[in-house]
């Protein structure tokens, strides 16, 4: 409506323009040129109105050609009958003028609409060729669609649960009635292949990939009715091997989840069996003992063995709850209950509490008393200590030492590091100590011990490492947080001092 109104005004007001400009030259313009003048409104009125309002113009331009130009002025009346040759000549040249004019605009017009959809199109396959979460990519494609080819309503339906359900939409959304029209009875969309189907006002193409059903495209039949439908069904191919790239690449993700949650569980059995073995083992040889009557067992040798079994107990107590503490801390809900302690004291209640593991091993301890007191919970990190402690002594050599140490290691922490004479760790495999499993040469199995003690640490905001000994074996480093006062204290001498 708007096209076909500014087309016959412009010509109308151009005509007007050049009859005031050529009225005062009248008397020395030809009648030829005064009608090449006049082709100007015409082809102004093709190009911003099409071939009606060049129509218009033409009839405009022979009334202003016989009024104004043509003697008699001022009248209709032709005189001369060479006027009515120049007159039928401008009417017999102009039309064929006006349509010449109006074809070439319209091919003009519908090639760069083409040029401008091959370049949205294009676009959108380096839209679609990108890997991007399903989800993202079907918005991508009903948005962009709505843009395109302007439909005020966008729907695309993958089969969900054995039916088609609206996975992505934009614009007006779609009614039950329309759904009940656009899907199959059997709700899949392997019944349709990859041509447009029109259903009312909708338009409903099958996506499919390489002759496999994908989904339903669902769009308003006034934005693509208008259009070439070659470039949307190209798109429409796009989108389905993209949707299937999508789906793979999702399947696959999910296959690789569940594998890996698989083999997690399978290391984590594995690894609390390896825990578990050996108490376990000990109680029941103590148990056995205890409860066959006829052996006659010695007093205290029947004590010794209750305290064995009431010993390894304890440990499994303390497996089951390292073990609760860990998926706590893991999943946010437990957190360190913090006091100040003094480091030389835990070290020293720690080796105490192992010593029936040590017995292979003399423990040289390098705690010096004057170090500031570290701000821990007090249960997590003397657990962290007995588990590498416990690891060494697995590790080292009968008779050799297993040395704790422990050095100021920044104003804020303190390094406490557990040493052994072992076979020490190979570089590559230091970051995986701590994970699951963690193995060392000459393993049977693999135990919880490190993945708990880098958890413990971690909830502290720490962090664990192992290194080289100086003299051979591994060094297992962590460091601990300085009271928040005695940092505060330190760091006002340190300021006083300068």
């Amino acid at each position: 409506m708007r096209r076909s109104v500014i087309g016959p005004v412009a010509a109308l007001a151009s005509m007007a323009l050049l009859t005031v400009a050529m009225l005062p030259l009248r008397s020395h313009l030809s009648i030829a040129t005064t009608a090449l003048v006049l082709v100007v409104p015409v082809v102004i009125g093709v190009v911003f109105g099409g071939f009606t309002a060049g129509v218009l113009s033409v009839i405009a331009g022979f009334l202003v050609y016989d009024f104004f130009f043509i003697p008699p002025y001022l009248t209709l009346w032709v005189g001369a009958p060479q006027n009515w040759v120049a007159l039928g000549v401008y009417a017999v040249v102009m039309l064929p003028v006006a349509k010449v004019v109006a074809t070439m605009n319209t091919t003009r017009t519908k090639e760069r609409q083409q040029s401008l959809e091959i370049r949205r199109l294009f676009q959108l396959s380096d839209l679609l060729v990108e890997d991007q979460p399903l989800d993202v990519l079907l918005t991508v494609i009903v948005s962009t669609l709505a843009d395109v080819f302007g439909s005020s309503q966008v729907a695309l339906l993958l089969p969900q649960n054995g039916r088609l359900e609206v996975a992505a939409s934009t614009g007006t959304p779609l009614i039950e009635e329309q759904l009940h029209r656009v899907v199959p009875e059997h709700g899949a969309p392997a019944s349709l292949d990859a041509q447009s189907i029109e259903h009312g006002d909708l338009l409903v193409l099958a996506l499919t990939a390489a002759g496999r059903p994908v989904g339903l495209l669902v769009m308003s039949g006034e934005g693509a009715s208008n259009q070439d439908r070659e470039p949307l069904l190209l798109f429409a191919n796009h989108a389905a091997l993209a949707v299937e790239r999508a789906q793979l690449r999702e399947e696959a993700l999910q296959a690789k989840l569940t594998e890996a949650v698989a083999r997690l569980a399978k290391t984590l059995v594995a690894a609390v069996s390896h825990d578990l073995r050996a108490p376990l083992a000990s109680i029941k040889a103590a148990s056995s003992t205890l409860s066959d009557a006829e052996l006659d067992i010695a007093p205290e040798k029947h004590q010794r063995l209750a305290k064995l079994i009431d010993l390894q107990a304890d440990r499994l107590a303390d497996l089951v709850q390292n073990l609760l503490d860990m998926s706590r801390i893991q999943s946010g809900v437990l957190t360190p209950r913090c006091t100040i302690i003094s480091l030389a004291n835990l070290v020293q209640d720690v080796v105490s509490d192992v010593s029936a593991t040590l017995r292979n091993h003399d423990v040289v301890m390098d705690v010096p008393a004057d170090l500031p007191p570290v701000d821990v919970d007090l249960v997590l990190i003397a657990r962290v200590l007995t588990n590498l402690v416990e690891n060494a002594a697995r590790y080292a050599p009968k008779r050799t030492p297993i040395m704790i140490g422990a050095e100021p290691d920044s104003q804020e922490t303190i390094k406490v590091s557990v040493t052994d004479h072992g076979p020490g760790i190979d570089p590559g495999q230091r970051d995986e100590v701590f994970g699951l499993p963690a193995r060392r040469d000459r393993d049977a199995g693999a135990g919880l011990g490190l993945t708990i003690a880098r958890t413990f640490v971690e909830a502290h905001g720490q962090h664990i490492w192992v290194e080289d000994a100086p003299d051979g074996g591994a060094r297992f480093c962590f460091t601990l947080p300085i009271a928040l006062a005695i940092r505060e204290e330190s760091r006002f001498v340190a300021d006083s001092h300068r």
